[in-house]
């Protein structure tokens, strides 16, 4: 069972690196330009993680939704952010975020993020 990754990002470019690494790690990679996609995508199908750039309008909103919808799996959400705001980050972790990632995204940091759901996958 390959596990599916939901990229919601207002940056074609951040995407399409964030899609291309973990296309190559074996991941299923979907991509999404606004919260309202990736609120319709999420409750169409549920993936097994969110990327959230937490510069997206609504950004916040779209991790309680996600929190909120009665699918029974709860997905991993990564939180997306330029730099490390204590603020921020504490807004995150209230809406619902699971972890933290940092931009630019890379291999190391993205395998580093995904190596718990790695581990699962392989059990499956």
């Amino acid at each position: 069972m390959t596990l599916r990754i939901l990229i919601a990002d207002e940056s074609e470019a951040v995407r399409k690196v964030a899609a291309e690494i973990l296309g190559q790690m074996g991941y299923d990679c979907g991509e999404c330009a606004s919260t309202l996609e990736a609120l319709a995508r999420s409750d169409a199908q549920m993936p097994d993680a969110l990327i959230v750039d937490s510069a997206m309008t609504g950004a916040l909103d779209l991790i309680r939704a996600v929190r909120s919808m009665r699918e029974g799996r709860r997905p991993l959400i990564f939180y997306s952010l330029v730099k490390a705001d204590l603020r921020c980050l504490m807004a995150g972790k209230t809406a619902g975020a699971s972890d933290f990632l940092l931009k630019p995204f890379d291999r190391k940091v993205l395998a580093a993020a995904f190596a718990d759901m790695a581990a699962i996958e392989a059990v499956a």
